[in-house]
């Protein structure tokens, strides 16, 4: 001891420690977030889980002709798109390939009234606000997100559905833009709009999102609440 006074105070060591322990803490969240944020299940184009049923929307889109708005409800009115309960299906199964051994999950969940364990293939970042009815309202048609879903004998991610992909979109969300009336019709807006020239699609689209009043957002607020 030479008996000299400390020249900070005893409780700037305890901030300190406290600082450097909130930084340490801070920087592993941040890596941590990013990782979940950018992990194959939240942004790998073409992730396709094996789903407990074989279900083609090929088959049930194109061929059948089912619009998207009967199995998944509420895109128009609220921010969930749905997975389909089984008395949807079962409403055509009831009677169609009533006996298939491959519809056998289906049959066995009518039966106990436990829903099928579909596999989610669009799974945004739970620290994500995405409403799908603003979209759908807006003229922003299912296949910008989803794909040829009407192409696909087996559902995957289409799209990267990543922070980037989404502000491109924002900042520019005419290309995306169709009629509300078509919004389910998957072809490629020229096919929609009965329009060849890509000035003469470009007007339209751009029409449209007049009409709608399409301004989308880009602060980190919209999506992140």
């Amino acid at each position: 001891m030479n008996g000299k006074q400390p020249i900070f105070p005893k409780w700037v060591d305890d901030v300190t420690r406290l600082i450097a322990i909130l930084f340490a803490g801070g920087l592993l969240y941040v890596v941590v977030l990013t990782l979940y944020a950018t992990s194959p299940r939240n942004t790998a184009v073409g992730y396709m889980p094996e789903q407990p049923i074989p279900y083609s929307h090929k088959l049930h889109v194109n061929e059948l002709g089912l619009d998207c708005r009967y199995c998944h409800t509420g895109v128009e009115t609220g921010a969930k798109a749905n997975i389909p309960p089984t008395q949807t299906c079962m409403n055509c199964h009831n009677t169609i390939h009533n006996q298939s051994p491959k519809l056998e999950p289906l049959f066995e969940s009518y039966r106990t009234g436990k829903p099928v364990e579909w596999i989610r293939v669009h799974d945004l970042p739970d620290f994500v606000f995405f409403n799908h009815s603003i979209h759908v309202n807006k003229g922003i048609g299912c296949v910008s997100c989803h794909g040829r879903v009407d192409k696909m004998e087996v559902v995957y991610q289409d799209q990267p559905l990543n922070m980037g992909w989404c502000l491109e979109c924002h900042r520019n969300p005419t290309p995306n833009i169709r009629p509300v009336d078509r919004i389910t019709d998957l072809r490629p807006i020229e096919e929609v709009l009965g329009i060849k020239t890509e000035s003469g699609i470009e007007d339209a689209c751009s029409e449209l999102a007049a009409k709608y009043q399409v301004n989308p957002k880009v602060n980190c607020s919209t999506c992140h609440r």
